[in-house]
């Protein structure tokens, strides 16, 4: 049995990834040798009405056939999809897959003519820091907690809910990160993401007092240039976090509001009319009163975020700190209200803010939910995709009631739930990988391939479970940790997950780092990560190339990575089940499978006891993490992936 016809948007099927409008470039489709395809068209909407390119043969070999049709960039965004026909009648091929009836086009493939993302942010790893829970340089000893304030010892319990809980305090500052930089050198990462450094009244920092400053708690503006400076001498990026969608109830702009009814900074904020004496009321994040929210359809704020020479989104990104770019906090209600939609125009504007600041500057979008109509503008050059890969990723390997819990205290079941990461009742829904798939593709297909390559990936965050904690153990960890390095996406690391740490939700996943505790930390899962960001930069193909499933069942993700440069096919069990024969799998650019040699690299070891990643420079079938053999092809051309689990490997084709 062949595989699927397959397009995906990559490389591999569009040459021609940044391309200008009016530009006519070429895509191509693969389509098995040994299947119902007679003829192929491409189809388009420029201008919002219909056209069919008939495409043509480019090439074909003992399984495949390559077909090629020119699309014109019509319009900004243009859509297109393939028309296969053959004896039974057509069918289309969209970026959900085949599908045999009429749908509507907003699962097409799109070309997106708009300037795109810095080259950079796709070879991207990144390492998410709260720098309150990082760590402390001895200058931290010596600043007074503030009025605020809960001073906490290190090794202080996180409390996770409740009063305290954003107002304990640490002390973690910005030269304690310089000075554990090698430890993010040995992960293997090579971009610094900060949560907020601005002045607040909480831990968090969300709550901005001022958006002209570093926190003095953190070692002020100082201790942010010698942060830039150690970053950039390793050759690695930094990203700012900033709040487009609201300020603290400190921040001058809101005091001076509250304050006078005529002061010019009422209209940055959405106040209503008190009467008989009342309170002011205003429009806040959520109803939270400390994080009054912004109101963007007010010209001035936009010249004081924004536009203004000496705003907070352009300084920051100058020397002497030279940020490569914002993390936008609540992006997907930013000038969202009521009747007001000016996300769009807000998006469109401090992108072409950070463009004119610097050219390279990456400008990404937090989104909890579906961030699927934000995207493909001129806008956010990607987006976190918690519903795209996390909270799958979670159903799937979610612990139950075989999975031991290490971390957790003792009262919680092992089957007991993880709170779902926007608190859906019932928590996180074990699901089998079926569903699982289908929820990737479900956001993936409606996203163009740029902006789902350039949106981060995670596995958890400050606002998150820890992965650990939904897991259950580190065997699963690895599967996940193996997920998020050779999906397409750029990989985020939050701190402390490569050693094992736990929290069962946001707050409580901010957990000191445990330096002083070297023997409390999970070496295998550490092993485990860096040896998956060692392959993960060394092999093309898991940068660049495209993805396509091989196989699915309750227990098994397969698919593959391809790129002009090669391929990897990968394998991932959260469970042990029987071996997976696979029938019609391309033999790889070097034409065969080796059938001897080497498997992976010595040295590192993952949490099944898997062998580390042996780096692009593999042969065809040998196995470059996870330890598994070489892939023999069958007298019928017939590949048997091991049934072992849970593990996660990865073999060259």
């Amino acid at each position: 049995m062949s595989l699927p016809p397959h397009h995906d948007g990559s490389a591999l099927y569009v040459p021609e990834q940044e391309p200008a409008l009016g530009q006519r470039v070429p895509v191509f489709v693969r389509v098995p040798r040994d299947g119902d395809v007679r003829q192929v068209h491409v189809r388009t909407t420029g201008d919002g009405e219909p056209r069919f390119v008939e495409a043509t043969v480019d090439r074909r070999d003992d399984h495949e056939v390559w077909w090629r049709a020119d699309v014109e960039v019509r319009n900004p965004v243009s859509n297109y999809r393939f028309m296969l026909t053959g004896k039974t009648g057509y069918r289309w091929l969209n970026a959900a897959g085949q599908i045999d009836h009429d749908v509507p086009d907003h699962g097409d493939f799109k070309l997106v003519s708009h300037a795109p993302p810095p080259r950079w942010a796709r070879d991207a790893l990144v390492y998410q820091i709260f720098p309150d829970r990082f760590a402390r340089s001895a200058a931290a000893d010596g600043r007074t907690p503030p009025d605020w304030a809960v001073p906490c010892a290190w090794d202080t319990p996180v409390v996770g809910r409740g009063p305290q809980t954003p107002h304990q305090f640490y002390g973690g500052d910005l030269d304690g990160i310089t000075e554990r930089l090698d430890h993010l050198d040995r992960l293997g990462v090579n971009t610094v993401y900060l949560t907020p450094v601005f002045p607040a009244r909480s831990n968090h920092r969300y709550d901005a007092a001022s958006f002209d400053t570093v926190d003095p708690l953190l070692g002020g503006d100082a201790a942010l240039v010698r942060l830039a400076d150690a970053v950039r001498a390793r050759g690695w990026r930094l990203i700012g976090d900033i709040t487009s969608n609201h300020t603290g109830d400190a921040h001058g702009w809101f005091t001076r509001a509250l304050a006078d009814v005529d002061a010019p900074e009422r209209e940055l904020y959405y106040f209503d009319v008190a009467t008989g004496g009342g309170e002011p009321t205003y429009e806040s994040w959520n109803g939270v009163r400390s994080l009054p929210k912004l109101n963007w359809g007010s010209a001035e704020l936009r010249r004081r975020f924004a536009t203004d020479p000496d705003s907070p989104l352009r300084r920051w990104l100058r020397p002497p700190y030279g940020l490569d770019g914002w993390r936008v906090d609540v992006a997907n209600m930013t000038g969202r209200r009521g009747a007001d939609a000016y996300t769009h125009e807000v998006a469109r504007l401090l992108r072409e803010t950070v463009a004119q600041t610097r050219a390279d500057g990456l400008l990404l979008a937090e989104h909890g939910h579906d961030h699927t109509g934000d995207l493909d503008r001129d806008g956010w050059h990607g987006t976190m995709n918690y519903v795209g890969f996390t909270d799958p990723v979670w159903s799937w390997l979610r612990r139950d009631g075989t999975s031991p819990h290490p971390g957790e205290p003792s009262h919680r079941s092992a089957d007991e739930p993880v709170p779902n990461f926007l608190g859906t009742p019932g928590g996180v829904r074990r699901r089998d990988a079926p569903a699982v798939l289908a929820t990737m593709d479900s956001f993936r297909s409606l996203v163009s391939w740029r902006s789902y390559t350039h949106s981060w990936q995670l596995l958890g965050s400050h606002d998150s479970a820890r992965i650990r904690t939904v897991v259950g153990d580190s065997a699963r960890q690895e599967v996940a940790a193996g997920l998020l390095a050779t999906m397409p996406g750029t990989p985020v690391v939050f701190a402390g997950d490569e050693l094992g740490l736990t929290g069962v939700n946001g707050e409580g996943s901010r957990t000191p780092m445990p330096w002083h505790r070297p023997a409390s930390w999970d070496v295998g899962t550490f092993a485990a990560y860096r040896a998956l960001l060692t392959l993960r930069r060394d092999t093309p193909a898991l940068r660049h190339g495209g993805l396509r499933w091989v196989h699915v069942d309750a227990d098994t993700l397969v698919f593959l990575r391809e790129a002009t440069t090669g391929a990897v096919l990968v394998l991932a069990r959260r469970a042990a089940g029987a071996p997976v024969r696979l029938t019609g799998l391309p033999p790889g650019t070097s034409g065969a499978f080796r059938t001897s040699g080497a498997s992976g690299a010595s040295g590192a070891s993952g949490a099944s006891g898997a062998s580390g990643a042996s780096g692009a420079g593999g042969g065809s079938g040998e196995n470059a993490y996870g330890g598994a053999p070489p892939l023999r092809r069958a007298a019928d051309g017939a590949v048997t992936l091991p049934g072992d689990g849970p593990t996660f490997q990865v073999w060259h084709l």
